[in-house]
């Protein structure tokens, strides 16, 4: 996912859209122990868009506390 779309989302969605991608990391992992995971490429964009939602979210909390 793209940063700016990430930086135009509301905290709650963030923490939603985290969820989720724990979850699908959670799952490529579990195929990729099975031998089901066809790309293992899938799995690193997918923590690199958890690293960049969990950036965003901290960025925004800052924000927050900063007014």
């Amino acid at each position: 996912m793209k940063i700016e779309k990430l930086r135009e989302m509301a905290p709650e969605a963030l923490s939603t859209l985290e969820r989720e991608q724990r979850e699908a990391i959670f799952k490529l992992r579990f195929q990729h122990s099975m031998g089901q995971l066809e790309s293992s490429a899938k799995k690193r964009t997918s923590k690199r868009d958890l690293a960049r939602t969990l950036t965003i979210a901290a960025e925004k909390r800052r924000a927050a506390l900063g007014k």
